[in-house]
């Protein structure tokens, strides 16, 4: 086990009709105005955006609404979202949503209190430690980011998918009610459930020795999400289900389940590049690229492929052949997989990349990590467009 910092200050509050603390909770704080950032129109439908509303002025603090985010959220709207800050004079940010909505305001709160071209922070040119104060109530179990360092945006020009991480960005609060959760699309709960797994994944294959508890930790979250998804799927409106997802959430991404280790995400820089240049769900994309991932470099530690195998997806250690043990969980995670409606290739994504989407896709994912991604087994560009190819 290697040296670590681990720190994670977010209040977590959970729980049914949780969000209707929102207002309080801002008013202990002292905050007087409030940007409200969410997208789509589901709050409205639900009656979430009119609990908060009241929740708000019970507490006499003044509010302003920013919707309009989408999937991969857009840079635009984050440089709209300061502009509005700064002529409304709002002091904290709210975030109502998925990682979507969250990665979004955190961009604005940095946006907020910084005098930076908000594409140089997340192009890696400038950095930073200084954020604006803001909360969330999350309405999807999916990336995390409510209490996690990281927040993710999309550059329109060139579509580039970029993050920054920081513990900075950590929100104050984090509201979570799997109750809302209920009325998700199938689709869009299975993406979620991907993504928590795959946080989890990411920090799992390593080449670090001597992290059994964390190990532990992490096999009993991620045997946890696969039963889970897969009841849900079938009875949305389990509450014990939506609640372990839910909170499985943040634990895979709040960092504690890569403590003491290095953690690799190649899997997740060679989906944001397929993300941005198509605009596809999250956990989809990693869900078609992790088999390929998995099978292109399975071969550097055939044993943690096989412990992964055994102890999360129940296949039996053949102790005279690991490579046979960890080849068939693979086979078990795509098996998932399609269980829960998710695809393990781009085809059942519903994309077909050219050869020259491919090596764009390559350049720009290499790019990002000066020339090469992940830890487990370093990749560099000709490395990510033949996992790209055999993904197809």
């Amino acid at each position: 086990m290697i040296n670590f910092e681990f720190y994670n200050p977010t209040k977590v509050i959970f729980g049914k009709g949780t969000e209707s603390q929102v207002g309080k909770e801002i008013s202990s704080r002292g905050y007087k105005k409030v940007l409200i950032h969410f997208g789509g129109t589901y709050l409205y439908e639900n009656g979430v955006l009119d609990r908060v509303h009241k929740s708000l002025e019970d507490c006499n603090i003044d509010y302003i609404d920013l919707g309009g985010v989408v999937p991969n959220p857009h840079m635009s709207l984050v440089k709209e979202g300061v502009e509005l800050c700064k002529k409304e004079g709002v002091d904290f940010i709210l975030a109502i949503g998925g990682g979507s909505p969250i990665d979004s305001a955190k961009a604005i709160a940095y946006g907020l209190v910084n005098d930076f071209d908000l594409v140089d922070l997340y192009m890696g040119r400038v950095t930073t430690d200084k954020i604006a104060p803001l909360g969330c109530i999350s309405t999807i179990a999916a990336t995390g980011s409510e209490t996690s360092n990281s927040s993710v945006i999309t550059i329109e020009e060139g579509m580039l998918k970029r993050s920054y991480n920081h513990d900075c960005s950590r929100p104050k609060f984090a509201i979570m009610n799997p109750e809302l959760t209920y009325t998700l699309p199938a689709y869009q709960t299975a993406s979620g459930a991907s993504d928590i797994m795959m946080h989890t994944m990411e920090r799992y294959f390593t080449n670090t020795e001597h992290v059994e508890l964390i190990d532990r930790i992490a096999e009993g979250l991620l045997v946890s999400v696969r039963e889970a998804a897969l009841k849900v799927i079938k009875e949305p409106t389990n509450y014990d289900a939506r609640a372990d997802l839910m909170w499985a959430g943040s634990l895979s991404h709040n960092g504690l389940t890569g403590t003491g280790r290095v953690s690799d995400f190649a899997s997740h820089k060679i989906e944001h590049e397929m993300g941005g240049m198509f605009d596809v769900a999250h956990g989809a994309g990693l869900c078609a690229i992790w088999g390929s991932w998995a099978r292109y470099v399975y071969k550097t530690n055939v044993a943690r492929f096989a412990q992964f195998a055994n102890r999360v997806f129940d296949v039996p250690m053949n102790l005279y052949d690991l490579e046979e043990t960890a080849l068939k969980g693979i086979e078990a995670w795509e098996d998932w997989c399609h269980k829960i409606g998710m695809p393990t290739s781009m085809t059942e994504l519903g994309i077909t990349p050219t050869d020259a989407h491919i090596e764009e896709m390559a350049e720009k994912c290499v790019a990002t990590g000066n020339g090469h991604v992940g830890f487990f087994q370093p990749l560099y560009k000709e490395d990510v467009i033949k996992i790209y190819n055999m993904a197809k």
